[in-house]
């Protein structure tokens, strides 16, 4: 029993090595295959690669060669045509380890080498593109490309270090000089773009301090540091929707970053607070636009721009609401003397309190700021003929109520002062002729003012009642519109008022 169990045992343990002999074969002839197989498929995709190249179909051409890296990682061309097809596409950052990987892998291939230390030396990197310049040379004395680049690697060297020495001393100007060829040298440099960038802030230059910074993003793989300042730069600019978008951009790469999530807390609160404030504007809701902008005075105490747009938009809220329009409009054009909008705003609060030759001031001072400005020039043009009528005939200043006086305040001043100025109440005659005078033009500030299309006439700067302004009309006696005297009447219309 014993010996008949061993010999199965042993017959079962010879199965499974057969087994696995004859699996390993299969395995073997496979891979076979396949090694065969892969040769032809990278000539295929090297073949690609290059048409699509050829044609500029570039995300194309980039798939196949890939596909032959991977198919052969020792064949150095692979990796220098995929490193051609990432230069193409502008990104040099990722070129660099395919010319790398090539040079390892035949270190006489002067063209990886030469390609090699022209991004070193774009990317500022003197040191490394020099080793490359002169190994080319060493091997090709005659190569004119690598000798003349190994000029502009030893000349970058000497300025950056000439403008790091200008800028340790405090010279920013000079700085930026140097930095001028400095970025024309090394283009994909974020250092000396950063440096540069610092200068123009500190000579009050945040427009080119901005466009320095905004290429260092796409330089830096983790560049949080320029996104947090530009952030700043336009939030202190004013722009609150760029501010609020860069620092979006640094939490994307990090949203536990201390400073740019108390950058993003303040920004998103003044920008839906400068949001809403507008919000309201339009829906002509102007107290409400006013409290808005208040809070935003007081969340953005420290920042000039703000406040004065604030004080600006206020203004022009107020010019609705024209109790207490001018002295904050004021006040607005003290913090900012040549800002035209609250120029623009404080005439039209002067027109609404009927000080025209104040209106008419500001409109001049707002238009040697800005000659082109055609709001301007017609708001000025209107001021000047409002001016003009009241030296004439003022039909609100004549019933004694405001230019935005509704229909019924008009009436009811216009009864009040009928009834004072009646002719039937005075008696001497030089009195009578007086009254006669003051109640003609009563009625015609109410006929004028209770008439829309008259009223807008005159709120334009025409005086519908004006005999000059009349096509073949003109006015009846004593200055009535339209031939139409109460005095003069066949004798049958007779005022009556009831004390």
């Amino acid at each position: 029993k014993y010996i008949s169990m061993e010999s199965g045992r042993r017959k079962g343990l010879s199965g499974v090595l057969s087994s696995l002999s004859l699996l390993c074969v299969i395995l073997d002839l496979q891979l076979d295959g396949v090694l065969g197989a892969t040769h032809v498929e990278i000539e295929q995709h090297l073949e690609m690669g290059r048409k699509l190249l050829a044609a500029g179909q570039l995300a194309e051409a980039l798939s196949h060669y890939h596909s032959a890296v991977e198919g052969d990682s020792k064949n150095y061309l692979t990796y220098y045509k995929r490193a051609a097809v990432f230069l193409a596409m502008g990104k040099s950052k990722s070129a660099l380890p395919d010319l790398t990987r090539a040079i390892q892998l035949k270190p006489d291939f002067l063209a990886a080498r030469l390609q090699r230390g022209n991004i070193f030396l774009k990317q500022g990197n003197t040191q490394e593109a020099r080793e490359d310049f002169e190994a080319v040379l060493q091997r090709s004395p005659d190569q004119d490309e690598a000798r003349n680049q190994l000029m502009r690697a030893n000349e970058l060297e000497e300025l950056q270090e000439e403008a790091h020495a200008a800028h340790h001393r405090g010279d920013y100007s000079t700085t930026i000089t140097v930095l001028d060829r400095v970025v024309e040298l090394s283009p994909w440099d974020p250092e000396s773009r950063e440096l540069r960038a610092e200068c123009y802030i500190r000579l009050g230059d945040p427009r080119k301090a901005i466009q320095d910074l905004t290429p260092t993003t796409r330089l830096r793989n983790d560049n949080r540091g320029a996104f947090l300042k530009l952030s700043t730069l336009h939030y202190d600019l004013g722009e609150h929707q760029e501010s609020l978008g860069h620092v979006r951009e640094c939490l994307k790469l990090d949203q536990d970053d201390k400073e740019c999530l108390s950058r993003y807390k303040q920004v998103k609160k003044l920008s839906k607070q400068l949001d809403s404030a507008e919000e309201h504007i339009q829906e002509e809701r102007y107290q409400d636009a006013i409290d808005k902008y208040e809070s935003v005075m007081r969340t953005e105490p420290n920042v000039l721009y703000y406040t004065n747009k604030a004080k600006e938009r206020i203004c022009f809220c107020l010019v609705k609401m024209p109790a207490m329009a001018i002295d904050i409009c004021s006040e607005a054009h003290q913090r900012d003397p040549r800002n035209i909008n609250i120029l623009r705003d404080r005439a039209e609060a002067f027109i609404l309190n009927q000080d025209y030759e104040k209106a008419v001031e500001d409109y001049q001072e707002a238009r040697e700021f800005d000659k082109e400005n055609n709001e301007i020039r017609e708001g000025l043009e209107r001021a000047q003929k409002l001016l003009k009528l009241s030296r004439k005939r003022d039909y609100y200043k004549i019933l004694g109520v405001n230019r935005s006086a509704n229909k019924q305040e008009i009436i009811k001043a216009y009864r009040k002062l009928a009834q004072q100025w009646h002719p039937d109440n005075f008696r001497e005659e030089s009195e009578k002729k007086e009254a006669e005078k003051r109640f003609i033009d009563i009625a015609s500030a109410k006929e004028v003012l209770t008439d829309p299309e008259m009223r807008q006439k005159f709120d334009s700067g025409e005086d519908p009642l004006d005999p000059e302004s009349q096509q073949g009309g003109g006015q009846g006696g004593q200055g009535w519109p339209f031939h139409f005297n109460p005095f003069e009447s066949g004798g049958n219309y007779h005022f009556k008022f009831h004390h």
